[in-house]
């Protein structure tokens, strides 16, 4: 029996047998390597960023997120510092020789958000805006697409089918947690999607324990059950004081916490043939 015809092309391995690879400011993304996004869910002031900026870089960390236009369920949360925000991340990100990856929330923000980022990120309530896909395949700059919460495999390839074809083939998808039944975690990581999207799809796919979980103490085990997975790299957040964040503290990591998932990250790399981002002997001095 022929096998059924997938909706989607650009993004299959059938149409591309290779693994999708591409560079960030001279660090690779994909292929055998594994990446770690870190820093704060939302750029709080110019002390906080440059704080954990500089953190992250003494570990090796290449890549700096953080929120400046937050899409928050409440009107009352914290919004971002919008285009202030993004200029502390950069001029952060700059100092210490990282690249930016920040979300973008429509397409009227595409220009000036190109402006500051390396990698756009599409969070999860913009996985099927399907115009600001289209806005942003005409880009030259990577995206990150992550899944939405409640949306199929399917559904999440033919997201990123729309920055194909637009003319982007740079893209990451990134698996951040669906919504089941389950209320103990803010969402359930879907581990299966990542192994059975990496048999489906040349594109590199990372994941995102902090927003799976929702809790810090579940982020380092699904950071490496993650890699164990298969998963070319995961996006943490981290915060130097994650008692007072403006914006999801339970589920951001001390930077003690921090150190350890490095160095556990590290020892596993070997077992599953995976080559991390950061320097191999990771450097917890201060």
């Amino acid at each position: 029996m022929e096998n059924k015809r997938k909706p989607y092309q650009l993004v299959s391995l059938d149409w591309k047998q290779e693994r999708t690879v591409f560079k960030v400011k001279r660090v690779e993304i994909g292929g055998d390597n594994f990446n770690v996004i870190a820093g704060p869910c939302a750029v709080e002031n110019e002390e906080q960023i440059h704080t954990i900026a500089s953190y992250l870089s003494k570990r090796g960390v290449h890549f700096l997120r953080g929120g400046a236009y937050k899409p928050r369920t409440s009107p009352y949360s914290f919004q971002g510092l919008k285009e202030e925000g993004l200029k502390y991340l950069k001029e952060a990100a700059d100092k210490n020789h990282m690249a930016v990856i920040t979300e973008v929330m429509d397409t009227n923000l595409v220009e000036k958000v190109y402006e500051y980022t390396d990698v756009f990120q599409v969070g999860t309530r913009n996985m099927q805006n399907f115009q600001l896909l289209k806005t942003l395949s005409k880009t030259d700059k990577p995206i990150m697409l992550k899944r939405g919460w409640s949306s199929t495999i399917e559904e999440w390839l033919l997201a990123a089918e729309y920055l194909l074809l637009g003319g982007n083939p740079n893209v990451i998808l990134c698996e951040r947690g669906i919504r089941t039944f389950e209320n103990s975690t803010r969402n359930t990581l879907d581990l299966n999607a990542v192994a059975l999207v990496k048999t489906l799809s040349h594109l590199p796919v990372f994941v995102d324990p902090s927003q799976a979980t929702g809790l810090r103490t579940l982020v380092h085990p699904m950071s490496l059950a993650a890699m164990s997975a298969g998963a070319d790299g995961i996006m943490i957040e981290v915060h130097n004081q994650p008692q007072e964040a403006l914006s999801d503290g339970d589920q951001s990591v001390y930077f003690d916490q921090f150190d350890k998932i490095l160095e556990d990250v590290n020892s596993l790399s070997s077992l599953v043939g995976k080559r991390p981002d950061f320097r191999k002997q990771v450097n917890i001095e201060n």
